[in-house]
């Protein structure tokens, strides 16, 4: 969340910011329900007050004198309209903070002011995209390719977007997870293997809730939530803690199946490996201070373009507009992949900066050099996330015999060139 004195301060200055983004906030609202939570606060506050003085006032009279039992009933009065007070207080409280988490991150000034997907901005570009992928077809066009990632049996299994990986690609996974953890450990982060669901307050600190619930797996039995991302829990690891500041900052990595409903999506762009269901993914998150987030952000996006060039993919980096950015981001950078023979750019990382606004929620600090606890800022990004990345390897390697050559950096864990049966001529 943002910083309530920011709010209340400033609230033009907050309202301008979130303009741009693609989520609507009625601040005034907000301000009015902050206004009328403080007031039933300060009414209850001043009635336990009340109380207690005349609690006081009672044990100075003699017991059973005409004052005394005067002086009782008057403190059964006072006492019923505190807890009239402190109940009202409690809903007025509830209310403000249902409304005041509805308010989105603000867009870092250097994001690009933009509506929509239309106007992010290219930052950077690696590779050739021009050169020439003489065998390259659709990942799912490849004629081997339904007998390795068999789609039909993971519906029959479970439903759409839930595939089996069979053989040499289910190896072809692990050794991708293998590579990027591998990756992450050169560059500083300690790996963490971290629960696969996550309770309600978890999703909220990060702003999965309630932005995403419709987007989320949900076992209303527990109340809890399959994570979309391995950003929820490893966030949440410092929840309601104090750090000291020569731990920060501090960098944990993460390999964890991620779930999403994607509710509503169909269409060519959907075909095969591009949107599923259940996918895997390893996840780098970084706790920073505030001076020096933003820098740690762009080592944050570097850590993530090392990894996609030695896979030899070629590959582009946006700087996400403020119409496009995430309801907790306050900037954010996407890095996508060209899958030559769908010949289009396919999402593989987000790399973004919270800035407080998910430590805020989750009660993240670190002490500064005086000792006085502050929040922390919170950056997560994919290092990397499978599916595309395995879509854009079988596209951009394939062969003319028809087999797909494995990267070099990958044959370590595949202890193989090639993947996939030969033409038959």
């Amino acid at each position: 969340m943002i910083d309530i004195k920011l709010l209340r301060e400033q609230p033009d200055f907050v309202r301008a910011a979130i303009a741009h983004k693609k989520f609507k906030t009625d601040i005034d609202a907000v301000l009015e329900l902050d206004a009328a939570r403080r007031a039933k606060i300060t009414q209850a506050e001043q009635a336990r007050a009340e109380q207690k003085s005349a609690n006081s006032e009672m044990a100075t009279l003699p017991k059973g004198s005409p004052e005394f039992i005067a002086k009782v009933q008057e403190m059964k009065a006072i006492a019923a309209q505190a807890k009239e007070l402190e109940v009202a207080a409690k809903e007025a409280d509830e209310a403000f903070q249902a409304a005041f988490l509805s308010i989105p991150n603000l867009p870092d000034p250097t994001v690009p002011v933009g509506k929509g997907e239309d106007e992010n901005v290219i930052a950077s570009t690696w590779g050739d995209t021009d050169a020439d992928f003489p065998y390259a077809l659709p990942h799912f066009d490849i004629p081997w390719f339904e007998s390795r990632i068999d789609f039909a049996r993971g519906v029959k299994t479970t439903g759409a977007g839930f595939p089996f990986y069979v053989g040499e690609m289910s190896r072809l996974v692990r050794a991708l997870v293998n590579f990027f953890l591998e990756e992450a450990r050169q560059n500083g982060y300690e790996e963490v293997l971290p629960p696969i669901v996550v309770n309600a307050e978890s999703a909220t600190a990060t702003g999965q809730l309630p932005d995403k619930e419709g987007q989320m797996y949900v076992d209303d039995n527990e109340g809890l939530y399959l994570i979309p991302t391995a950003e929820v829990p490893v966030t949440n690891f410092y929840r309601d803690e104090i750090l000291e500041a020569d731990q920060m900052p501090i960098y944990r990595c993460a390999y964890t199946p991620c779930f999403r409903r994607e509710a509503g999506s169909w269409g060519a762009h959907v075909r095969g490996l591009n949107r599923l269901h259940q996918f895997d993914k390893v996840e780098l998150v970084k706790w920073t201070d505030a001076e020096s987030s933003m820098e740690e952000l762009e080592k944050l996006r570097e850590n993530v373009e090392g990894t996609l060039q030695k896979l030899e993919l070629p590959y582009r980096v946006l700087r996400m507009c403020t119409g496009d950015i995430g309801f907790p981001h306050a900037k954010q950078y996407d890095l996508e992949v060209f899958a030559a023979g769908q010949k289009r750019w396919l999402e593989v990382s987000s790399c973004s900066n919270f800035t407080d606004f998910q430590a805020r929620r989750a009660g993240i600090r670190y002490r500064d050099p005086e000792g006085k606890p502050v929040t922390a800022h919170t950056l997560n990004g994919s290092g990397l996330a499978v599916p595309r990345v395995l879509a854009a390897i079988l596209e951009n390697n394939l062969q003319a015999d028809g087999r797909v050559k494995v990267p070099d950096c990958l044959q370590y864990w595949m202890r193989q060139e090639f993947i996939g049966e030969a033409k038959v001529d």
